[in-house]
């Protein structure tokens, strides 16, 4: 089973920590959820998802911001 706090945490260049802090739980929370203590709430699966989203969609803005200057 993968580990969506890890994957998360990775993809967005963070440690567990900044992702806890980020979206506002305790790192002990976070802790817990990465070592499947305590399950993933919905409300953050769906949090990681549009943070992924996020950085996919900054990632191709600076890419287009990039190309812009290069004209």
């Amino acid at each position: 089973m993968r580990n969506i706090v890890k994957e998360t945490a990775k993809k967005l260049g963070m440690t567990q920590k900044e992702l806890a802090e980020y979206i506002g739980v305790h790192e002990d929370t976070m802790s817990k959820w990465s070592r499947g203590k305590i399950d993933v709430p919905k409300w953050a699966i769906k949090m990681f998802q549009l943070l992924k989203i996020e950085k996919k969609f900054n990632t191709i803005k600076q890419i287009f911001s990039d190309n812009e200057e290069l004209k």
